[in-house]
């Protein structure tokens, strides 16, 4: 998801001259289904074909061995070359301009060749639109309406109040009106201050809830690389940020781009890592030396500060006083499911969203379309909330249904469920698990 916006650029730089078609080779079960892949294709706004690839046979005839895999084939329709990884964009545009220099001066470009006419899937107007994660307050319900680039503030039981960013995708400070965010996710509150990950913007962003300005206060726009030591953060390039933490004038950062858990610490204005070395992996241990994997929610508990790390359908434990990595749940990579229990029997598909209530967490099973409970302290998991089938319906816990539940936010009302692919707001009891939605279309 990361390659994206950078392959965005490269379109939008070159136009016909260089023709981009996705190939979606899916590790897990539920991106196999065309209808979870047309949601994928909208909820990240690619407009170049894209093939379901679910059988892996393009994937096998070109020799792909890791995601993502960029192929790289000349008008006479040989492969000339082969990327395994992310490609940031500094280094993605000046190897394709080299490329059309070369094939302009022998001749062989002819753009009107390739004509292709895509399917069309636009998605119809929401309230919301592929919301990815929410954040109760007492006094108020925030809302990351990711693919309408903003943050909308609602009254807890719904009706919305007012909208942050003008919808515009684009990194701009300013008014409420005039201000921009790009496909922004998690976000915390201290006082009057509503700090925002915006995620394609590789930023943090903070909103004054009084005035309405936003400011960016870490990240300068670029997508960076792993971070160390760091530094100012303003000047600090950062890769995609999923979730914020606070604690007390400390925002903890789950940076899913360099697969790191960073400190922002918001008085000194500077940013460095915490957690992770950058490498993708399970990895436990001090954290320095411990590894994460596409981190995209985080929890903070009595001093302890739980990870939803995605790519390995884990669960991770960074005790802060110890500085050190524990696993809760979840083994490796390639290791993933749908089986409650207990330790290293827990399967898990995609967790995107955790919070933390009365000492048990809360996860949004986001590929299994389920809630479910975790207890710190036996590794135990169960489900809580939906049959696992895809849908959206309200009820009683075994009969609610979700469609990749990307966040989830404990409240004094319930849990709030931003319920990613159905566009709604939900909201469970505490007590008896009635599930209901909250904001919708």
């Amino acid at each position: 998801m990361h390659t994206f916006p950078q392959l965005r650029k490269i379109e939008r730089k070159y136009g016909d001259k260089v023709v981009v078609v996705g190939v979606h080779s899916p590790k897990f079960p539920a991106e196999r289904e065309t209808a979870n892949l047309r949601e994928a294709v909208l909820r990240y706004r690619i407009e170049h074909p894209v093939v379901n690839d679910r059988d892996f046979q393009v994937w096998q005839r070109f020799g792909g061995r890791a995601w993502p895999t960029l192929i790289f084939i000349d008008p006479e329709g040989r492969v000339i070359g082969k990327h395994e990884g992310e490609l940031p964009f500094a280094q993605f545009d000046p190897l394709v301009e080299r490329m059309l220099q070369d094939f302009e001066a022998r001749g062989l470009l002819n753009p009107s060749a390739s004509p292709i006419a895509l399917e069309g899937i636009a998605e119809p107007a929401h309230a919301l639109s592929f919301p990815g994660k929410v954040l109760a307050c007492d006094d108020a319900l925030f809302i990351a309406d990711s693919n309408h680039h903003q943050i909308v503030e609602a009254d807890p039981d719904g009706p919305i109040r007012r909208r942050f960013g003008s919808g515009q995708p684009a990194l701009l400070d300013g008014p409420a009106e005039l201000a921009a965010f790009q496909q922004p996710q998690g976000m915390a509150r201290a006082g009057t201050t509503l700090y925002v990950a915006d995620t394609e913007n590789h930023a943090i962003r903070a909103i004054d809830l009084g005035s309405g300005k936003v400011s960016t206060v870490a990240g300068n726009g670029a997508q960076g690389s792993p971070l160390g030591a760091g530094g100012r953060a303003r000047a600090t390039s950062l890769s995609s940020p999923w979730d914020l933490a606070l604690s007390d004038r400390v925002c903890y950062v789950a940076m899913a781009g360099t697969h790191q858990i960073c400190a922002l610490d918001l008085d000194q204005q500077s940013i460095a890592a915490f957690a992770g070395t950058g490498r993708e992996g399970v990895l436990d241990g001090p954290v320095d030396q411990s590894n994460f994997a596409q981190s995209s929610g985080l929890a903070l508990v009595g001093g302890h500060l739980y990870v939803a790390d995605a790519e390995v359908s884990a669960v991770r434990d960074i005790d802060l006083g110890a500085r050190v990595v524990a696993t809760l749940v979840g083994e490796d990579l390639f290791v993933f499911g749908d089986q409650d229990g207990e330790g290293n029997t827990v399967r898990l598909q995609h967790p995107l969203g955790i919070t933390a209530r009365n000492g048990v967490l809360y996860l949004a099973d986001s590929y299994n379309n389920k809630i479910k409970q975790l207890d710190p302290r036996r590794r135990a998991v169960t489900t809580w909330l939906g049959s696992g089938a895809a849908g959206r319906s309200d009820g009683p816990p075994a009969a609610a249904s979700f469609r990749e539940p990307g966040g989830v936010c404990a409240g004094v009302r319930g849990l709030y469920i931003a319920d990613t692919n159905n566009h709604r707001i939900a909201l469970a009891d505490w007590q008896s698990g009635e599930v209901r939605t909250v904001i919708r279309d």
